[in-house]
């Protein structure tokens, strides 16, 4: 009897235990569906609940434990327990999505893509899954080649709790304005979500001894519910800030007001009545002139989630107009939030929508026509976590944002940019270019499309070194008494960080004959061949390049046959290069032709001895020399050398008559 007595008491003992334990699981279920997902993990991870519970339900408590850490943002914590659910088998609705989305931020680069394409294998068309593919090539990519950018934390700013959304008032540059649920935000609530205080928005200023005063809550905004996220006119009088929307003590929606500056307080807060009550409007950015509103809501008509939108009005005074979606071109299925208008028109927005580094990715969006460019700003201002809330100093390429980046003290926190002016140079070596050896004191010219000219000389090494300006043509020239103009041809478009151009500029000595490769003509006859127009087109942009020189275009042959025929070929094809040159343009009286014959056999030159080591550098080839080679082949070549066109300068004081 004792021994069913003992038996009964642990059965009923049994079932208190699993009904308090199934108790607890809806209690923590019904704070994750609400989005207290502080509240929902500390609920699910409370003693040994989870070990108490059916084997068959903890790969589901482990998931949303992972989905609350990861919507609170701390992804670590939410990897965790994405495999901890995996392990027990758990991959139902969007695990794979999420989970990769969370490898993503942790920079677990070869997993999130196996992931991305598990959930791509479950569902074929989802957008999500492709983008997040790419996501993880362009993150990859990206960090290995950061833009110009430098991201600095600001420690006094930040603190452990969640600081963001930085300000500029545009006349108080010494003033920072920013969002923060900080210990001393006024509201004495907990946010369900985050488990910190609801924000405040914060101001803090450079005093006289040019550091930062402690932050404090600007006077006049601050309420029990959640305030963030001001927009500024030009002078600082009228502030446009969210505010959550309270109702039977919870935060329903979020709505934007406006207030006047009174002293150090703004006064007369006002609703601007956007849309219905259960709508988030929120993230107000004012445009320069006043006259222009941007925000991100959920309201009907945007394609899904949190899109931007704008109102305008006529004048300060004016009403707002309806709400107008920006369109395809900057919103997503997903979320785009925190928009910024800068000055010259540039949109900037964060977006989790579009292909990124990982969770918010901030992007700008420059207008065309009726449409906007969109390009994301890649590293070092974004990274795998969330970055947003971009704000510039009025005519700087520098301001403040906020990212939840790893270092800094604990949630999002605030960070200063700047693009250091980018450095384009290029530095060059003026060579002899039949020695290879530098040229001192040439003059070098550098010029710019823009009309821009800057002149150089160069060193005892031939050296010489520029600075150019971004988005420009230029062209570099050498010059040098007795040799022909060099140049060398750049530019600098889409140039993003700081290069730095070499060059090497050969000029040719007109002291000496200067050979005409490539001139072709076919056996016995004077006419050009059609394959000795690519040469003789150099040679008129030779021409170009020195519009004062004078040169005779000699022929050569090589010494069989007779004298006479030799040099009535030669003269016809020297007439024949001088003729196209006309057809093309140059003026007669700057080209001579002389036929040579065989007269002036071809010195070799120490490139042409380590080309036929069978000549000798200094030797003239002429028929004693040839005949004296080896074989046939030999004397073949050494005839194919003679065979050539040349010119030389005869003046270099020609002034074309329209001058």
């Amino acid at each position: 009897m004792k021994r069913i007595l003992v038996g009964i008491l642990g059965l009923i003992g049994l079932s208190m235990s699993a009904n308090a334990q199934q108790q607890l699981l809806d209690k923590a279920d019904a704070l994750f569906n609400a989005g207290a997902y502080v509240e929902a993990i500390a609920t699910y991870r409370n003693g040994d609940f989870i070990q108490a519970i059916d084997k068959a339900q903890r790969g589901g408590v482990f998931y949303k434990i992972g989905e609350s850490y990861r919507r609170i943002g701390q992804n670590r914590q939410a990897e965790i327990f994405y495999e901890k659910a995996l392990d027990k088998g758990f991959s139902e609705g969007d695990f794979y999505l999420n989970y990769a989305k969370v490898l993503l931020i942790n920079e677990n680069y070869e997993k999130a893509l196996n992931s991305f394409k598990k959930y791509k294998e479950l569902k074929p068309n989802s957008r999500d899954a492709e983008m997040g593919i790419q996501s993880v090539e362009f993150a990859q990519k990206w960090k290995q080649t950061p833009t110009n950018y430098s991201v600095e934390p600001l420690p006094f700013a930040n603190t452990r709790y969640n600081d963001f959304s930085p300000c500029i008032i545009p006349n108080e540059p010494n003033t920072l304005i920013f969002s923060s649920s900080r210990d001393v935000a006024t509201g004495f609530t907990t946010h369900k979500t985050t488990g910190e205080k609801f924000s405040d928005i914060f101001i803090s200023q450079i005093d006289k001894r040019e550091k930062w005063t402690a932050p404090k809550p600007i006077l006049g905004i601050s309420t029990e519910v959640e305030e963030a996220t001001c927009t500024f006119n030009e002078d600082g009088s009228t502030i446009i800030f969210s505010r959550a929307r309270l109702a039977k003590r919870k935060q329903m929606g979020c709505e934007i007001y406006m207030g006047k500056k009174e002293g150090e307080r703004y006064v007369d807060i006002t609703l601007i009545p956007i849309a219905d009550d259960s709508t988030i409007v929120t993230h107000p950015s004012l445009s320069a002139d006043g006259n222009t509103l941007y925000f991100s809501s959920n309201m009907s008509g945007g394609l899904g989630g949190l899109d931007l939108w704008k109102i305008t009005r006529d004048g300060n005074k004016g009403s707002w107009s309806k709400p107008e979606n920006l369109g395809i071109s900057i919103n997503t299925p997903n979320d785009e939030v925190f928009p910024y208008i800068h000055t010259d028109g540039t949109l900037y927005f964060s977006s989790n929508g579009k292909p990124g580094m990982g969770g918010l990715d901030i992007f700008k969006a420059k207008p065309n026509g009726n449409d906007w460019v969109v390009e994301n700003m890649r590293y070092p201002i974004n990274t795998s976590s969330d970055d947003f809330g971009i704000v510039f100093f009025p005519g700087k390429e520098a301001g403040y944002l906020s990212s939840r980046r790893p270092g800094g003290k604990g949630g999002d926190d605030i960070y200063m940019f700047n693009l250091p002016p980018i450095s384009i140079n290029i530095s060059g070596t003026i060579i002899d270019s039949k020695t290879q050896k530098p040229l001192q004191d040439a003059i070098v010219k550098l010029l710019g499309n823009d009309g821009s000219t800057l002149n150089s000389q160069t060193n005892l090494d031939g050296t010489f070194k520029f600075m150019m300006k971004p988005n420009t043509d230029y062209i570099v020239i050498g010059t040098k008494k007795g040799y022909l103009n060099g140049k060398y041809k750049l530019n600098t478009f889409e140039i993003k960080q700081s290069k730095e151009y070499n060059a090497k500029i050969e000029l040719t000595s007109y002291e000496r004959p200067v050979e005409v490769p490539n001139i072709f003509y076919d056996f016995n006859k004077w006419e050009l061949n059609p394959k000795s127009t690519a040469a003789l087109d150099m040679l008129i942009e030779t021409l170009n390049d020195n519009p004062s020189i004078i040169i005779e275009l000699g022929s050569h042959t090589d010494s069989r046959g007779t004298i006479e025929y030799n040099y009535n070929l030669s003269q016809k094809r020297a007439q024949a290069v001088v003729d196209y040159l006309i057809e093309k343009g140059v003026p007669t009286e700057r080209l001579r032709a002389k036929g040579y014959s065989s007269s002036t056999p071809k010195i070799v030159d120490e490139a042409m001895a380590k080309q036929y080591p069978f000549l000798k550098a200094g030797t003239a080839l002429n028929e004693q020399i040839i005949s004296g080679l080896t074989n046939d082949e030999q004397k073949d070549i050494a005839h194919q050398l003679n065979r050539r066109t040349e010119f030389k300068v005869i003046s270099s004081t020609y002034m074309p008559k329209n001058k």
